[in-house]
């Protein structure tokens, strides 16, 4: 292998895995809060969508990004309030977001496209998308570990009623982490719709948002663990198109499955070896 196909997978492997960085930087907050959210697919998908249709009719990427991240903060306030303050089943409730986010956004795709048949959404370089995920990698960390907000954060997760006896708010704790959530989900929609494919297509996420949450579970709910696993499961990703070229199309569909069989191999492996935090999923 020499050193421009090297470079290319190194390419790739960055492109592929930042918006399932993004995505799984905010589920690992929401669950080290104590809130599994199985809806990132609906909050990507909407983040992507809102994005693409903003920056397509103003002719600007950046209030793309913003509606992207406004589109998956709405969308997460409903999963919080069915979740959080009323207790709901977070698997269900997650599953229904997914559903209705899939619905939703074919519908208003198809209604935008009839107004800007030919329009392409305005653009942002994927370069600014690496750079901020590599500082909320970085930031994340260290408020987690080292800040107040993180020690409070993490006790949400751990022992929420020993929280709420130190005068801690735990329902406005898991408000605020689920409302994060859907924000990097949304830029993480928005990467794939403004920066890496500069337009919108139905479903277009693919299973990402479950991949995203396998990387939590695999980096060990760490940011720097899900740095790693976001950059693997991207050059899984963009290794496709490499093995093409050495084993042929016939074999196009296996290699296509290749990330999804590594996320089934994780959990497989990773999932009873690794601690989640205590009270996840817990009222």
């Amino acid at each position: 292998m020499n050193q421009a196909i090297v470079w290319s997978l190194v390419l790739s492997a960055m492109a592929l895995g930042v918006p399932l960085l993004l995505a799984a930087l905010g589920e690992l907050v929401g669950e080290k809060s104590g809130v599994l959210n199985v809806g990132l697919e609906g909050l990507m998908l909407t983040g992507a969508l809102c994005g693409a249709a903003i920056s397509t009719m103003t002719g600007n990427a950046w209030l793309g990004v913003l509606a992207a991240i406004f589109g998956g903060v709405v969308l997460s306030s409903v999963f919080a309030f069915l979740v959080v303050t009323l207790r709901g089943d977070a698997v269900v409730a997650g599953t229904g977001l997914n559903l209705f986010a899939l619905g939703f956004t074919g519908v208003a795709f198809r209604a935008v496209s009839q107004r800007y048949p030919a329009s392409q959404a305005a653009t942002i370089p994927e370069t600014f998308f690496y750079i901020l995920a590599l500082f909320l990698c970085a930031a994340l960390w260290f408020a987690l570990s080292s800040t107040r907000i993180g020690l409070v954060l993490r006790a949400c997760g751990e022992n929420p009623r020993a929280a709420e006896s130190a005068g801690v708010n735990v329902a406005l704790v898991r408000w605020n982490c689920t409302l994060w959530n859907g924000a990097l989900c949304g830029l993480a929609g928005a990467f794939l719709s403004i920066s890496h494919t500069n337009s919108f297509a139905e479903n277009m996420t693919e299973g990402r948002g479950f991949i995203a949450l396998s990387l939590v579970i695999f980096g060990r709910w760490n940011p720097w663990g899900t740095l790693g696993a976001a950059l693997l499961f991207g050059a899984a990703q963009g290794s496709q198109f490499w093995l093409q070229t050495r084993v042929g199309d016939q074999w196009y569909p296996l290699l296509l499955a290749l990330p999804y069989v590594l996320t089934l191999i994780v959990l497989a492996g990773f999932a009873g070896k690794v601690r989640a935090p205590a009270a996840l999923g817990e009222d």
